[in-house]
């Protein structure tokens, strides 16, 4: 009922000039050279047109205030964020099909390495410093792989929850993960290593993807939970034996262990 949303926000210390939403949704999205062009293809059309989807239209209108403020940004390896949309207020299906739009435009997939470190600090900096007042605050993460290049992961993503920032993981485990030159990129069980060093915040969640035919989608349900507010159950905890250690999933240093090993080999890339 809206007159609670109304009581709600008179009780928060929002900004009178601020634009006030019931999520503030930053869509993270993994351009690095792990990825092909045709999967950076499939990754923008999913978000396309999951925005237009009848269930996150549905849920956007079902919110407090019924609108949310989403940004996209793609990433690759440290100072590599490039916003393709900017914050944007969605508040109807006109809204949500004029951003699915801006998304099919072309785009140029140069960026390389994989700091997932760097784009949480962008994206935390990013919400903080916005004109919008958001009853939640969500970083959206997609990658097929670990952080290997800038700071360390796992700080950085408490930086983000100690500021009030809900992060949750899109794991792209569809592939092998090896470059054109035979560098293996691939971790198994990716999505292990999203719960354990990349997401955080009350009810974070991971919807890992193992197929391209899914990812639509998965987004459209990311998206749907995301706006609705879904809070995800504590997962069970996790034993790992010793001769699993050398891709410990759950290591958040795996990352760079792995492309300090590949750098023996292979020298700069």
């Amino acid at each position: 009922m809206r007159w609670i949303a109304a009581l709600l926000l008179t009780a928060l210390p929002a900004a009178a000039d601020m634009v006030e939403v019931d999520v503030e949704l930053f869509l993270a999205v993994d351009v690095s050279r792990s990825m092909s062009p045709a999967e950076l293809e499939i990754q923008r059309r999913g978000y396309a047109e999951a925005l237009r989807s009848d269930p996150v239209i549905e849920a956007i209108g079902n919110g407090l205030i019924g609108a949310v403020a989403i940004t996209y940004v793609e990433w690759a390896g440290p100072g590599s964020q490039r916003e393709i949309v900017p914050w944007t207020i969605i508040d109807g299906r006109e809204a949500a099909e004029a951003l699915s739009d801006r998304l099919s435009l072309a785009f140029n997939p140069a960026m390389r390495r994989t700091s997932i470190s760097g784009v949480l600090d962008y994206a935390r900096n990013d919400i903080i410093t916005n004109d919008i007042h958001g009853l939640r605050r969500v970083i959206d993460v997609s990658g097929d792989g670990p952080n290997n290049q800038g700071l360390p992961v796992a700080p950085a993503r408490d930086r983000a929850i100690e500021a009030g920032i809900i992060i949750n993981g899109l794991p792209l485990m569809t592939r092998e993960g090896v470059d054109a030159f035979g560098r293996d990129y691939h971790l198994d069980r990716l999505d292990l290593y999203y719960r354990a060093c990349v997401i955080g915040g009350p009810g974070a969640f991971v919807i890992p993807v193992r197929d391209w035919e899914e990812f639509s989608q998965a987004v459209r349900r990311k998206l749907v939970l995301e706006i609705a507010g879904y809070v995800a159950p504590r997962p069970e905890p996790r034993v790992i034996r010793a001769q699993a250690v050398v891709r410990d999933p759950e290591d958040c240093m795996i990352g760079e262990k792995l492309w300090r090993e590949r750098q023996r080999y292979w020298g700069a890339p």
